[in-house]
């Protein structure tokens, strides 16, 4: 456990942090299952839709460092 006053606020920083990270994995997740549940249905203007509102979604996320890029 830290002892300092700085290392106990980094605690809470990281967890808060791990929070909104976490709660931005699973959004993310649920974009990318409205795709492909878009592209089994064969609608073509559902799937730009979702794919556009995905892609940058995806991209957002790599920008802040919470996924790797790739």
């Amino acid at each position: 456990m830290a002892n300092k006053k700085s290392s106990k606020k980094d605690l809470r920083r990281i967890a808060k942090r791990r929070v909104q990270n976490q709660e931005l994995r699973t959004s993310l997740k649920t974009y990318v299952k409205k795709v492909r549940t878009a592209i089994t249905g064969g609608d073509s203007t559902a799937v730009t839709t979702t794919l556009t509102a995905a892609v940058k979604n995806l991209d957002k996320a790599a920008k802040r460092g919470v996924i790797h890029k790739n």
